[in-house]
């Protein structure tokens, strides 16, 4: 896509005054970093307090009576008993039990408000008019942007801007004030530390960012950073990590699927891919592979696609994230391989440029997590 045909969210003007290097993402011109680089940026979120666009990604509210009950038709998670402002992890599945899109959403009472990957988000909203259109409103929130703060002193930074923000726990939202924007806020994110989701109405934006900037904890972050504190943080990007071709069982993520949900739960199934996904999740069909992590013995970072072998030369699977990891201060990946190689401490090796990288199967996360929880 040529850079006169990308999108742009409300803080490009902002991005380039700071001197961001731009890059196209999700159709989208997004700052990838700024001057003090990504290894500055990355260990700012991890001491402090960093400020992220997320604007790209999609905001939707599902509307009605009966949205909840519809959404359970389209994910594997308990969504009517998820209380007023708490939120949730989702995952969009297709009929073969694979991953259209991980998701956040939230209970505001009157509708549930939606948040999808910014790639994925013309037809996650597509695919929820076509199947849940007739049972609730699919409302695209195309006026708004998003921000995210994150990292230890995330919340003195933002209680100075927006009082009592202080009072949200991790997985938790609220509406605010701001200066007459309706802010909707969440404490949450996407890197592992405590910190906050921001969705405030475009007008607003960039006033808003560069309220935050004036913080003397905050600086501006890009996707760079965001990428290798994900990873650290062992949570998967859509397109590299889970995708149509994984199933939540596959890519570790069974703790996204409520009991309730679940063979011998009060609302079992009903969802795309359900006797696929609901067998693997009880055993009664096994899993040929698992999303594991990796941390390399030797300091050779080693890169998405990279191909796995066993001691004896076998091909087992493929990595799927990888880097150097700052604050880890080695080379870590996630990698999807095969059963009987996914248990920790497993000895495996990884292909760079025809040598042998020894790796070994680590827990994730690799950083401990720090959400606030009360």
């Amino acid at each position: 896509m040529s850079s006169d045909t990308l999108l742009h969210t409300p803080l490009h003007a902002l991005h380039l005054e700071l001197g961001a290097r731009m890059v196209p993402f999700a159709g989208y011109s997004m700052p990838v970093q700024y001057p003090k680089g990504l290894m500055a940026e990355h260990l700012q979120v991890r001491a402090s307090a960093g400020l992220f666009d997320v604007s790209h990604m999609g905001q939707l509210r599902l509307e009605g009576p009966d949205a909840a009950a519809a959404f359970e038709t389209l994910i594997p998670v308990d969504v009517l008993g998820l209380g007023i402002d708490k939120q949730r992890y989702g995952l969009l599945l297709a009929e073969n039990g694979g991953i259209l899109d991980d998701l956040m959403f939230v209970n505001r009472g009157e509708h549930l408000f939606v948040i999808v990957n910014g790639a994925c988000k013309v037809a996650d909203i597509a695919h929820m008019q076509a199947h849940i259109g007739a049972r609730c409103a699919v409302v695209p929130m195309s006026g708004h942007g998003l921000l995210a703060l994150q990292g230890p002193k995330a919340v003195d930074a933002l209680a100075r801007v927006v009082p009592n923000v202080e009072k949200l726990v991790f997985m938790t939202g609220g509406a605010f004030d701001w200066n007459g924007a309706a802010l909707y806020i969440t404490r949450s994110g996407y890197t592992g530390e405590d910190g906050f989701e921001i969705s405030v109405p475009e007008p607003w934006a960039e006033s808003l960012a560069r309220a935050l900037l004036e913080q003397p904890e905050v600086l501006p972050i890009g996707l760079g950073a965001r990428n290798s504190l994900r990873l650290e943080a062992g949570l998967c990007l859509y397109g590299n990590d889970i995708d149509t071709t994984t199933t939540p069982v596959e890519a570790n993520l069974n703790w996204a699927m409520q009991k309730v949900r679940r063979t011998g739960g009060a609302r079992a199934g009903g969802f795309p891919g359900a006797a696929k996904v609901l067998a693997q999740l009880d055993g009664s069909t096994p899993v040929e592979r698992k999303r594991v992590g990796l941390i390399a013995l030797a300091r050779v970072p080693v890169r998405e696609h990279t191909a796995l072998q066993s001691s004896d030369g076998e091909a087992i699977g493929e990595v799927t994230s990888g880097l150097l990891a700052p604050s880890v201060d080695k080379p870590i990946a996630m990698a999807y391989v095969r059963t009987e190689f996914a248990a920790l401490g497993t000895k495996i090796n990884a292909i760079v440029r025809g040598k042998a990288v020894p790796m070994e199967v680590a827990p994730l996360p690799f950083t401990p997590p720090r959400y606030h929880r009360g």
